[in-house]
């Protein structure tokens, strides 16, 4: 078994590879659509389970998550999906309104990728020697990270139920630590993240919790014609989320309360941890659903405060909080701050909130076009992501709805939307033009992103509540050159999350990457960081001149500048430091 950082042996495979892909996809490029479907052509065959029975238990509507990560460390990104389970143990499969599938049931599912050793995409089923099937609560989602700084990605579940955390053994096997961990709450739990938010050089973990629906106090709600709808996430007492420490001994202290954390509860989905102040520490900020955002400031001191309202990230510019589903982060605009997206329930528009640079904001949703299009559709994964590789940050939005859909009353799950691409062009976002996969109708929950075929560009996983997963592959980015680096923590947690890769070309502003795997919807990302650079004639208006990494805790390293279409591996400590 290969370490992350022993894989030379694997760089040769994973050149020609990139090779492969680059040349077959410079040959299409030019009449390709954005993206296409290769789930199935590339073995990635997973259906969704909700179980429902007609009781309309909350979970089974909220669909799951999936994380993207390299499990086994040789350099390609693995696949692990998420799988609901009937929630009423009085039923028997008799009762189902769907059958449940007859390969992905029960339990959740991880695909090794087999790009690197073979030179081919595909994706092979190693749950079973893998030992992440679950523990048979209702899957909602994943957080990864290396939380004992072995070298070796960890992985955290969230259910409907009792959490889970599995330890990756490095041979290819995991480990059920949840106990030990100290990590097994027995609740509604949404979205988490790993964060080093004392920045001790140690993930901590963070988990959102929805509300606080149960199977026996389950409600009857109804529609407006009369009859049964899941119910809102009013009908049910809203929960505060959970903030664990990790000692560095294997161990998570729950320290909720002396946090502050738990000093205000909400309906949380989507969260994303960055430095949304620039003072040098990780913040968070959760998407609540129907309940004002959370945004929660580090002091500094292991405690934290909400300042969303302070700030102006609570609420939308009407003054009304929103159903927040999915959430991301990034410098959208270039200015070197954080701004925050948030997707919505159809009839209220997604949120964008741009940054002041010291942590206030500003609701610029329609100043950006962003508002009206998205009023007929429910948003869920969500990610800022360059898929042309023009050096502008894109947004996709997986939709689905969570009430019927009149047109489609009498199918079955009438939950069924269209996903949107939307295309940064400086002073907007325009809506690229429907077609292929964005004219698919789909209940899309849960996205994770990242270059799962290593050929330069951002990739999507999505999964469908109820139904398939897709397997999104880039058709466009490699029109363009590009550039990603993929950090290794010393001194600093090993993953080094939280870490910025700033990149500077001659005469253009700085580019701002945050190292992390959090936000979208109840979905780990790839952690690599990822330039657009534009094409022949940018680059050579433009050239790099120089990269800066600016570690978790504090320091600054400058490395020279690189050539692009390359993967970088970065190690804390190689660079030149910076005063």
């Amino acid at each position: 078994m290969k370490t992350p950082w022993h894989i030379a042996a694997s760089f040769t495979v994973f050149g020609a590879c990139l090779m492969f892909a680059w040349i077959s996809r410079a040959l299409t490029a030019g009449s390709a659509a954005p993206f296409t479907d290769a789930a199935a052509e590339t073995g990635l065959e997973f259906r969704h389970f909700i179980g429902a029975t007609g009781s309309y238990y909350t979970p089974e509507i909220m669909g799951s998550g999936v994380a993207v990560l390299d499990y086994d460390g040789d350099g390609d990104l693995d696949v692990f999906l998420l799988q609901g389970a009937m929630l009423d143990k009085t039923k028997s499969l008799a009762d189902l309104l769907f059958p449940a599938p007859e390969r992905h049931f029960p339990g959740n599912r991880l695909f090794r990728n087999e790009l690197i050793p073979t030179g081919k995409l595909h994706f092979v089923d190693v749950t079973d020697q893998a030992g992440v099937a679950g523990n048979g609560a209702f899957g909602m989602g994943a957080a990864v990270g290396d939380y004992d700084n072995d070298g070796y990605s960890d992985l955290f579940v969230t259910n409907y139920g009792r959490n889970m955390l599995y330890h990756n053994n490095g041979n290819g096997t995991f480990t059920d630590v949840t106990a030990v961990a100290g990590v097994g709450e027995d609740s509604f739990s949404a979205s988490a993240a790993f964060l080093d938010y004392d920045r001790d050089g140690y993930l901590d973990l963070f988990v959102t919790r929805y509300n606080a629906f149960t199977v026996q106090g389950n409600k009857k709600c109804y529609n407006y014609a009369g009859g049964r709808e899941y119910c809102g996430p009013g009908d049910y007492a809203s929960l505060a989320s959970k903030l664990y420490h990790n000692d560095g001994h294997g161990h998570f202290v729950n320290v909720t309360q002396q946090s502050g954390i738990g000093s205000a509860t909400g309906n949380g989905l989507g969260v994303v941890c960055a430095d949304f102040n620039g003072d040098g520490w990780p913040d968070i900020y959760v998407a609540n659903d129907k309940t004002p955002n959370h945004l929660w400031m580090n002091q500094h001191d292991g405690t934290f405060k909400d300042l969303a309202l302070f700030s102006g990230a609570a609420y939308n510019a009407d003054g009304k909080a929103l159903s927040g589903m999915g959430v991301t982060a990034a410098d959208f605009d270039g200015d070197g701050d954080e701004d925050i997206f948030i997707t919505n329930l159809t009839g209220e528009p997604n949120s964008l909130f741009q940054n002041d640079g010291a942590g206030s904001f500003e609701d610029v949703t329609n100043t950006y076009g962003l508002g009206q299009a998205s009023f007929p559709f429910t948003g869920f994964g969500t990610l800022w992501f360059d898929y042309d590789n023009d050096g502008l940050l894109d947004l996709f939005v997986a939709n689905g709805e969570v009430r019927v859909i009149d047109s489609q009353r009498g199918t079955p799950f009438p939950f069924r939307q269209r996903s949107q691409l939307f295309h940064h062009e400086g002073k907007t976002y325009r809506e690229v033009a429907s077609g292929g996969v964005f004219d698919q109708l789909h209940v899309n929950r849960g996205a994770a992103f990242g270059d799962i075929d290593n050929d330069g560009d951002i990739d999507i996983v999505v999964t469908n509540a109820n139904g398939p997963v897709r397997l999104l592959l880039n058709q466009v980015g490699a029109r363009n050159h590009w550039l990603e680096a993929q950090l290794r923590g010393v001194k600093s947690n090993r993953d080094a999350y939280g870490a910025r890769v700033t990149l500077y070309r001659k005469g253009r502003t700085p580019m701002w990457r945050r190292v992390a795997a959090d936000g979208s919807y109840l979905s780990a990302q790839d952690p690599r960081v990822h330039f657009g650079l534009g094409g022949d004639a940018d680059l050579a208006k433009a050239p790099i001149e120089k990269l800066v990494i600016t570690w978790p805790g504090g320091a600054s390293e400058t490395f020279d500048a690189p050539k692009v279409d390359q993967l970088l591996r970065l190690v804390e400590g190689s660079g030149k430091p910076m005063k």
